[in-house]
């Protein structure tokens, strides 16, 4: 991290819920065991309606972040979604970089970090599949709880925190194709 950054406290779970609040996105959360992989939570999945989630954090060689949210079962061709949201052969980003961007830690990567990117510096790519359902779920800055809110909601925060995000549709084989943003009826 550069010298000269200033350091700030990341939000916490409820300065985040109070975001939401003053957003008008109404939210609910379960509290469960930490979980720190799509597997893992499995059984939490079982027990909340709508579209789960898989997250990843990536960097790319120009020093470009990327935050890939995508429906848990999704199949991702990293290299291909690469080039789609124009980060080359990206990499998974390091524990720092994740905590100096979006605030949290691994097993906890999530959308709702961007609420800590003021400097807008991670570009944001949303799976398509995943805003057909309602409610969408990710963890609340931590990876031992889950909150729900309405695709409409989310796409309400991202514009609240300044991360317009690029739209993708996977084929089966986890290659995207850059879409146009989804209507809701």
């Amino acid at each position: 991290m550069d010298s000269s950054a200033q350091v700030r406290t990341p939000a916490t779970p409820d300065q985040l819920f109070a975001r939401f609040d003053a957003l008008g996105i109404a939210h609910r959360t379960y509290w469960h065991p930490p979980v720190f992989t799509v597997a893992e939570s499995a059984k939490i999945k079982l027990e909340m309606p709508g579209g789960h989630t898989k997250n990843l954090f990536l960097k790319d060689k120009k020093g470009g972040l990327f935050l890939i949210c995508a429906l848990h079962d999704t199949k991702i061709d990293l290299n291909a979604a690469g080039r789609a949201i124009g980060a080359g052969r990206p990499s998974f980003g390091n524990a720092e970089l994740m905590l100096e961007t979006l605030g949290v830690t691994p097993g906890s990567v999530t959308v709702f970090g961007l609420i800590n990117d003021t400097q807008r510096r991670v570009k944001l790519a949303l799976d398509a599949d995943l805003l057909a359902h309602d409610p969408v779920n990710f963890h609340p800055l931590r990876n031992d709880a889950t909150t729900a809110i309405s695709p409409r909601d989310l796409l309400k925060f991202l514009a609240a925190t300044g991360h317009p995000p690029l739209f993708l549709r996977f084929d089966p084989e986890g290659a995207p194709t850059l879409i146009e943003a989804p209507h809701f009826d």
